[in-house]
């Protein structure tokens, strides 16, 4: 069943209007990239305070010990029948939260809203280390010179590839692949094929903050030489992790979003 048939879009909905400003009924915490020792204090003590949680298996793994509260882990293809079961615990009164790894605000706002829909009454989100704040710290890559791009959701990522193609070699971009049809092969591809140049640095880094934390440099050339067109959408046929960041850098000769001088006198 897509998203459409079902009405709104997640995302759209939990983006649609200010935060309520109402005592939430739910918190929606980002759990940072992987490291326990980035998860803030603040997302520390509502987990501690949580009579359940809610989250992707890989996302509540890594809360399972700083909680004793019940925990619901789900798959994207129950996240609907556990988010149920959440907001059905919560509505008899259990203290609930939602964890989300990273931060929700670069690429949650689809559970987010499910979220929204699965509890009656407002949801606060509560921000974290993203694995693209990492990221750009390990490319130097500041985010104001910089395009970030989100292609983890489900449906058309057309505009989002199209923000890419129109901004290499501008800005500075930070893309969180899609497993696995999204991969940072196929997006070096898609740059290349539009025209971008080809001999973009390009860097890949995998399972930030975690102990395999890697990185892998190249060119877009390189990197979409190594992609098989016709490969099947599995993990099986890339050669990056699910948990990856994509920077492509802009030219230190064509980067003119600096100021020249920094002068604070």
């Amino acid at each position: 069943m897509t998203e459409t048939s079902r009405g709104t879009d997640p995302g759209r909905l939990a983006s649609a209007r200010p935060e309520a400003t109402d005592a939430p009924a739910v918190h929606a915490v980002g759990v940072g990239p992987g490291a326990t020792g980035l998860l803030t204090d603040r997302a520390a003590a509502i987990l501690a305070d949580a009579d359940v949680v809610v989250g992707f298996e890989t996302v509540v793994d890594v809360i399972r010990d700083v909680t004793d509260a019940t925990l619901l882990s789900c798959g994207y293809d129950d996240q609907e029948e556990t988010l149920a079961d959440f907001g059905a615990r919560v509505a008899e009164g259990a203290d609930g939260a939602a964890v989300l790894m990273g931060d929700p605000n670069v690429s949650g706002y689809q559970f987010l809203g499910r979220v929204e829909r699965a509890v009656d009454g407002p949801v606060r989100v509560v921000p974290g280390v993203s694995s693209i704040q990492v990221a750009a710290s390990r490319a130097r890559t500041p985010l104001e010179r910089s395009t970030v791009v989100s292609l983890h959701r489900r449906g058309s990522i057309a505009d989002a590839l199209a923000r890419l193609v129109a901004d290499a070699g501008e800005r500075h971009l930070l893309v969180l692949p899609r497993p696995y049809d999204a991969m940072p092969e196929d997006v070096a591809t898609h740059l290349v094929d539009s025209g971008v140049e080809p001999s973009l640095t390009a860097l890949v880094y995998e399972r930030l903050t975690h102990d395999d934390e890697s990185v892998t440099r190249a060119t877009l050339a390189t990197l979409a030489r190594d992609a098989d067109r016709e490969r099947a959408s599995t993990s099986e046929d890339t050669q990056f992790s699910d948990l990856s960041v994509l920077v492509v850098r802009v030219p230190r000769t064509t980067d003119t979003s600096a100021p020249a001088t920094e002068d604070m006198s």
